[in-house]
């Protein structure tokens, strides 16, 4: 005789095209809107969410020339890489980086919220982020985050 018991399954997300989202990042601070941006990116807002599979969503970030910082961080932070060569580390200030690079600035907080592996990299190509407020991805019509 057959027992009657509930079978229960696990629903795991297939990774595949996601959702486009924009985000005006205008006066917000560079952490929380880094943190904001890397939930969306993960997939971490999806019922379906599962740890090992790309399934999030694409991100637009405008405006990141004028993001910002609290306190001493915009004289105090600096950004360093190193070439490969001995003692070549280079130094850069947050008010440096953002002069020449500000979209450069929110890829690198983002990119550290991020997994340290293949999935964390797949996840970072679908960071655009813009200096002003005019974009290219209008046709995949993205909505606001957040909203």
């Amino acid at each position: 005789m057959k027992s009657k018991t509930l079978t229960r399954s696990t629903v795991s997300a297939k990774s595949g095209a996601g959702n486009w989202y924009v985000v005006d990042a205008a006066d917000q601070v560079l952490g929380r809107l880094a943190s904001q941006v890397a939930h969306c990116l993960r997939g971490k807002h999806r019922p379906d969410w599962t740890p090992h599979v790309d399934a999030g969503d694409h991100v637009i970030v405008l405006n990141a020339s004028s993001v910002r910082v609290t306190g001493n961080k915009r004289a105090d932070k600096m950004y360093h890489h190193h070439t490969g060569y001995v003692g070549h580390l280079r130094s850069e200030s947050f008010e440096d980086l953002q002069a020449r690079a500000p979209q450069k600035i929110i890829e690198l907080a983002v990119r550290g919220m991020l997994p340290k592996s293949r999935l964390g990299r797949c996840m970072l190509r679908r960071l655009h982020v813009y200096a002003g407020g005019d974009h290219q991805h209008a046709a995949q019509q993205p909505a606001a985050l957040g909203a």
